[in-house]
């Protein structure tokens, strides 16, 4: 009896062998294609911020030695193009007047031989509504403030309690200090002021005229005296108030 014969193994297909080669070459791509696409999230979330020099980190650092205690501006919600600096400013005006740019939010003094510290600014309805030139005619350090009595009107619950006026602190709306814009003898209601809102500075805010940070504000205090020249640029068309609106809202107090 012949032994059995052991059945053929079925005929390999001519495309098999291409098939593998092509799954084996392929198969790389595709696993480095997961990796990448399980790590891109995580990349994403690391993704680094923009870093802050210790130079301004020190300049906006708390002030402990003030009146009121000043804390640190938080920088990480700040345009650094509105950070304090030294610039290059051709200008007619003389060395010490002060220039406010209201449509660029930049505030200039003047110095020497074509320069200028430029400060950032918040401009608010006040602020949108007034060109010319004035003087420094008052300055005040943690100045008090009262509200008006269109403010008082309008918001009675909330501007009501300071009718009599708010007395000076971290929570003022006029900030560390006051520059108080006159012409002749007269008043124009338009102040430089600081704020306790630094994420508005460069930005158009609802209400006051000119603010700074509080660290720039104290020192633009201690450069100017009484009587400094300033010129108010404001090249649009000025703002105007709605019937029953007051614009002179951060610029009155009771007493300095």
């Amino acid at each position: 009896m012949s032994a059995a014969v052991p059945a053929a193994a079925p005929a390999a297909s001519v495309f098999d062998r291409p098939l593998k080669r092509l799954a084996a070459l392929l198969m790389p791509l595709l696993l480095a294609a997961c990796v990448s696409a399980q790590q891109q999230p995580y990349e994403v979330a690391h993704r680094a911020g923009p870093q802050i020099s210790p130079e301004y980190l020190a300049m906006y650092g708390e002030r402990p030695d003030e009146q009121f205690p000043l804390p640190e501006t938080d920088l990480s919600e700040v345009d650094p193009r509105y950070l304090r600096r030294e610039v290059a400013y051709p200008t007619r005006e003389q060395p010490g007047t002060i220039v406010v740019d209201t449509d660029n939010r930049y505030l200039y003094l003047v110095r020497e031989n074509g320069r200028a510290i430029r400060y950032g600014i918040g401009v608010g309805k006040q602020g949108m509504s007034w060109r010319g030139r004035a003087t420094v005619g008052r300055k005040a350090a943690w100045p008090r403030w009262t509200p008006t009595p269109a403010m008082i009107a309008r918001d009675p619950e909330k501007n009501g309690p300071w009718a009599g006026g708010m007395a000076a602190g971290i929570d003022n709306p006029l900030g560390a200090r006051a520059l108080y814009l006159y012409q002749g003898d007269r008043d124009t209601l338009y102040r430089i002021h600081g704020t306790n809102e630094p994420w508005s500075i460069g930005k158009s805010v609802s209400s006051g005229c000119i603010r700074m940070f509080n660290q720039d504000i104290i020192d633009l205090h201690s450069r100017v005296p009484t009587g400094t020249n300033v010129v108010v640029l404001n090249r649009g068309q000025l703002l105007t108030p709605e019937p029953g609106e007051s614009f002179d809202e951060f610029t009155s107090e009771s007493s300095i």
